[in-house]
């Protein structure tokens, strides 16, 4: 076998390693369950937990947002935030966690929202006099 044909076989095999070692370290979604027992830090995904309230007050301490969330499985915990209260996070639809879990709390480093779309399913539709009609995903005109 040629010097040439043997480098270039090490080299996609070096390459090939590299991308499994690269594949290996990506972070998927777990729950509060996983977050608790794994020691490092998660992404937990799940919904605010509205009945529960919140604990923010910017005068007494602007850096500590407190509230609880449901993960996916349907378990609630206290959620630490060291930092302010996100602007509209009432209107939250989702919301992903980055943080750890210490002791029965899960204390976050990062709070990513999903929050509704301010479009709605309808659509606008010009005539062909140049005015605008908003119809809905069947193409029937909607009349407010």
């Amino acid at each position: 076998m040629k010097k040439s044909a043997i480098i270039g076989l090490i080299t996609i095999a070096i390459s090939v390693g590299i991308l499994f070692s690269l594949n290996a370290n990506t972070d998927t979604y777990s729950n509060f369950k996983e977050a608790s027992t794994s020691g490092k830090e998660e992404h937990v995904m799940g919904y605010w937990e509205k009945s529960m309230g919140i604990y923010y007050d910017a005068v007494k301490d602007a850096n500590h947002f407190g509230f609880h969330m449901k993960d996916e499985k349907g378990e609630i915990r206290e959620v630490i935030y060291n930092g302010t209260k996100p602007q509209d996070f009432e209107k939250s639809e989702k919301l992903v966690l980055i943080g750890q879990m210490k002791g029965d709390k899960f204390y976050a480093s990062k709070i990513l929202m999903k929050c509704p779309s301010k479009y709605n399913d309808n659509l606008v539709e010009i005539n062909k006099d140049g005015k605008v009609d908003t119809v809905n995903q069947n193409g029937e005109k909607i009349y407010k």
